[in-house]
C-alpha cells in the first residue's frame, strides 16, 4: 500500500495585500469589499502566498514522504490568461502510468475549440497500449452539483469522453480533476451491467489518499483536511481533518462498490445527505440541503451523461435506480489518498 496527495485550485493572487487601505484587499474579488481579509486570505479572494505556503507546509507535516503528488491545475488567479498548453503527457511510474489530458479544451467557455471534433487529438490517445492508468485533468466532465444544468464540457466532448472511459475501463484505475472548489464525486455506469474500476478526483486544496495497491492501484481511503480562515486569521494557523471517507460513510474502502453504497446512502438517507452536503463546502455552508438541493447533488454525482442527467432531474428525487457501477470519479478538497 501507499499514499499520495492530490492538490488543485490554489489560484495564487500576487496582488493580495492585507495592509492595503482599499476596501478590497485583492484584485480577484472583483472590487467586492473584503473587511475580514487576514494573513491567510479571504473567502472572496484567491489565495495569498501565505496560504499556499501553509498548504504545502501542512502537507509536509501530515505526510512528508508521499509516493507521488497529483496536481490538477489552477495556480493562476481568476484573471485572463491565454497561455494554455494542448499536449497530453504521460508520466512513467513503477507499476502504473498517468495520462494528463488538457480538458480545458473541452470547456464549454472555450470558443477556440467550438468547431473542432478532437482538439489536440486527445480522444485518439492510445490508452489501449497502457495498463493501470490514472487520468488527470482540470475541468471535469458532467455537471456542477451546486448549479442545476451547469455542464462543464460541450455536449459533444462530454459524450466522447464518456465513450472513451467506457471503452478503456479495463485499464483506467482512476480519474482526478479540479475546477469545482467543492468536495464531491461522480459515478460512471455501464448499460451492460459490468462493473469495472474506480476513479477519484480532487478540487481546491490539497488532500491525500491513505492507501493504494502498487499492484492494482485502487483507492482504499480518502482523508480531507481544511483550514478555517476565520480562526487562522484571528488566532493562529491551523489545519484540521474534515473527515475520513470510510469512517464518515461506513464503507470498507473507496472502491467503486463502496462508492456506489455511499451514493445510495446520500440519495436515500437525509442524515448522510446532510453530512455529505456539509463536507461539500468543507463545513463552510451548514444550511439544510432541501429537496431541490438533493436533486442537484444526487443527479450531478450519479449521471455524467447529458440525457441521463436531464432524466434524473425530472424524477425529482425518485428511486434513482441505476445499472451496476461501471467507473467512478471523485472530487475533493485538501485530502490524502490511499491506494490498495
Amino acid at each position: 500500500g501507499g499514499y499520495f496527495w492530490h492538490i488543485s485550485g490554489l489560484h495564487w493572487d500576487p496582488s493580495y495585500d492585507v495592509g492595503s487601505n482599499s476596501a478590497s484587499k485583492c484584485a480577484s474579488s472583483g472590487g467586492r469589499p473584503t473587511p475580514n481579509a487576514g494573513r491567510f486570505g479571504d473567502y472572496s479572494c484567491d489565495s495569498p502566498w501565505t496560504l499556499i505556503n501553509s498548504t504545502l507546509s501542512a502537507m509536509r507535516g501530515i505526510l512528508p514522504d508521499p509516493d507521488f503528488i497529483i496536481w490538477t491545475g489552477d495556480i493562476t488567479p481568476h484573471v485572463p490568461d491565454e497561455q494554455l498548453g494542448v499536449e497530453p503527457k504521460l508520466l512513467y511510474q513503477t507499476g502504473f502510468r498517468v495520462v494528463v489530458l488538457n480538458t480545458n479544451l473541452y470547456y464549454d467557455q472555450n470558443k477556440l475549440t467550438e468547431n473542432i471534433k478532437d482538439p489536440a487529438d486527445q480522444f485518439s490517445w492510445p490508452l489501449f497500449c497502457l495498463t493501470q492508468v490514472y487520468i488527470i485533468g482540470h475541468v471535469p466532465p458532467g455537471f456542477f452539483e451546486k448549479k442545476r444544468d451547469k455542464a462543464w464540457f460541450r455536449k459533444e466532448f462530454n459524450k466522447r469522453y464518456i465513450d472513451l472511459i467506457q471503452k478503456y475501463s479495463a485499464v483506467i484505475q482512476g480519474q482526478f480533476f479540479g475546477h469545482h472548489h467543492t468536495d464531491s464525486f461522480r459515478m460512471f455506469y455501464s448499460s451492460k451491467g459490468i462493473f469495472n474500476s474506480a476513479t477519484n478526483s480532487v478540487t481546491c486544496c490539497p488532500w491525500f489518499t491513505r492507501f493504494y495497491s502498487c499492484c492494482f492501484v485502487f483507492l482504499k481511503d480518502i482523508i480531507t483536511y481544511y483550514m478555517n480562515l476565520t480562526y487562522s486569521n484571528v488566532v493562529h494557523e491551523r489545519w484540521e481533518k474534515a473527515y475520513r471517507l470510510t469512517e464518515a460513510f461506513r464503507v470498507p474502502d473507496a472502491s467503486p462498490t463502496s462508492m456506489h453504497r455511499v451514493m445510495e446512502r446520500i440519495s436515500s438517507d437525509k442524515c448522510y445527505l446532510q453530512k455529505y452536503y456539509e463536507f461539500n463546502s468543507v463545513n463552510y455552508d451548514l444550511t439544510e440541503c432541501h429537496a431541490d438541493c438533493r436533486v442537484d447533488h444526487v443527479c450531478a454525482m450519479r449521471e455524467v451523461d447529458f440525457e441521463a442527467y436531464e432524466k434524473c432531474v425530472v424524477k425529482e428525487g425518485g428511486s434513482f435506480n441505476a445499472p451496476v457501477l461501471f467507473t467512478l470519479l471523485l472530487s475533493l478538497m485538501l485530502s490524502l489518498l490511499c491506494l490498495n
